[in-house]
């Protein structure tokens, strides 16, 4: 996937938005049809799907990881299911962090499978029927909330408060997946995500459904190994500006910064680019927590030259009132047990 055009994420009429908008209202109409579409398989597992109105990133995996966390102090044994964008591998497939690589699976599946069984699937009722395999007691979908293959238990919409909706418009003349009004059908709680006004719209149509509203933020890890150092920033993400962002935010000297589409397979030649300029340049490279999973899963003398000497920045995901959360996905375990 390319990175965003800045004219997703401006409101009002920009041109190439308002040029491309006959196609942004076709998919829009189909893709407001599939989504709501009778699912095709219900598991026997409890499914917790965490996805998001536009393209691009809010913290997903983030979420599902603090999710995880919180999952498994009620003494529960989630695993996660998602589509492994930016692997080669269709599926399904059980995740082994040992064995696999980014370029077959994804640096999303590398990265859940620390913290629970992961499988990925292009088809989603072929995964869960693979989950259910496994020692899984909840199995959390890492995206896919746009997609009726299989049924969800609690569908959790995360949005950006510091873009929203973006344009409002549907691809390719603005970043949604869907209208909004239809995607929010599918909804079961909206939680907002870091500061700032955007997500207004996204909160006037929950209010509407009536739709708990929880509030989470992305938090920085220390890492004293960037402190009174000057900083490359690389970054193969949905939105690299924010990660470039949020490290100036901490202080820190960043005096070089390099996007890359997201979930970009690194080439030698950006290995060797990256390096060389670092190293000529007296400068300490710093990088997501997704691109060093790609990094370090890359064979070659130079991927584990890079590995090794780039520093990461990892974030965590902090939600605020975490017990309301717990407490709705307690009755949703409930009811799917009673149905069950």
């Amino acid at each position: 996937m390319k990175t965003a055009p800045d004219f997703w994420w401006k409101t009002g009429v920009s041109l190439p938005a308002l040029l491309l908008s006959p196609i942004g209202w076709i998919y829009g109409l189909v893709a407001g049809r599939r989504i709501l579409k009778r699912p095709a398989y219900k598991s026997r597992l409890p499914v917790i799907c965490i996805g998001n109105f536009v393209v691009g990133g809010t913290g997903k995996t983030p979420f599902a990881i603090e999710l995880a966390y919180r999952l498994q102090e009620d003494g529960l044994n989630p695993g996660f299911l998602l589509r492994g964008y930016g692997g080669s591998s269709k599926g399904p497939l059980l995740i082994d962090a040992d064995r696999h690589n980014a370029d077959e699976v994804g640096d999303e599946a590398l990265l859940l499978a620390r913290y629970g069984p992961t499988v990925i699937a292009a088809d989603r009722p072929s995964g869960a029927k693979l989950a259910e395999q496994q020692p899984i007691d909840v199995l959390i979908m890492d995206d896919g909330f746009q997609n009726p293959a299989l049924a969800k238990d609690l569908g959790l919409v995360l949005v950006d408060c510091s873009t929203g909706f973006g344009n409002g418009r549907c691809l390719p003349a603005g970043p949604m997946r869907a209208p909004a009004d239809k995607q929010m059908l599918k909804a079961d709680c909206l939680i907002l995500v870091g500061e700032g006004e955007a997500a207004e719209d996204a909160v006037h149509l929950a209010g509407r459904k009536g739709l708990p509203i929880l509030h989470a933020h992305l938090k920085p890890q220390p890492n004293d190994n960037l402190v009174a150092r000057r900083l490359f920033a690389f970054a193969g993400i949905g939105r690299p500006q924010k990660f470039f962002e949020t490290l100036k935010g901490l202080g820190l000297e960043v005096r070089k910064s390099r996007t890359f589409p997201d979930h970009h397979c690194y080439s030698l030649a950006d290995v060797k680019s990256l390096l060389t300029e670092a190293e000529d340049a007296g400068l300490t490279l710093v990088t997501t927590s997704k691109d060093m999973a790609r990094l370090e899963t890359s064979d070659g003398e130079l991927f584990h030259w890079i590995a090794s000497s780039t520093e990461v920045l990892d974030v965590r995901m902090e939600i605020d009132n975490e017990d309301r959360l717990a407490g709705l996905i307690k009755e949703k375990l409930r009811l799917k047990k009673l149905s069950g």
